[in-house]
């Protein structure tokens, strides 16, 4: 499915999410820049997306997020707290990617402070890219199940990636 097919699909399918709630039991509490990045992620994630689990009626959704023996559980409710959908997904398929996308990230902040903006610009680049890359996989993942778009899939991609990998 290409990239606009995706968003269209998504954006007509007009569910969205009102809420991230992570479980403290399966993540752990973090330093204070994780935590920062986790709801930073979280804020952006619920500011602006297009969110409807596949096969049920377009609402507004709380996602409860947990990692359970390295798989990431979506457990999807309404607003008013009836229950969707659980979907569980193995973080196996985005292990390379978030390596990658850790390795990056560490150049550009090292970039930040001693490179020239032109070599920022190109790492930046990479980074992007990366990311980009991740948040395909992340939306083939969740292909038949959730419907999200290619901007909340890049959301949900940092919202993982502060979650399972920094935390």
């Amino acid at each position: 499915m290409s990239d606009a097919q995706s968003e269209s699909s998504a954006e007509t399918a007009g569910g969205r999410l009102v809420d991230v709630v992570l479980d403290e039991a399966s993540i752990a509490r973090s330093t204070p820049e994780v935590e920062h990045d986790r709801a930073v992620a979280i804020y952006d994630l619920i500011e602006e997306n297009c969110f409807q689990p596949v096969g049920h009626p377009v609402a507004k959704f709380v996602l409860n997020l947990s990692v359970i023996e390295k798989k990431l559980v979506f457990q999807i409710q309404t607003e008013d707290d009836q229950p969707v959908v659980t979907h569980v997904l193995s973080l196996t398929p985005l292990r390379k990617i978030v390596k990658d996308y850790d390795l990056i990230c560490e150049s550009y902040y090292e970039a930040i402070r001693h490179a020239t903006p032109s070599q920022i610009e190109a790492i930046d680049m990479g980074r992007r890219g990366v990311h980009n890359e991740g948040s395909t996989i992340l939306m083939e993942r969740l292909q038949g199940k959730i419907e999200v778009d290619m901007a909340t899939a890049r959301r949900l991609f940092t919202l993982v990636y502060a979650l399972h990998w920094k935390g």
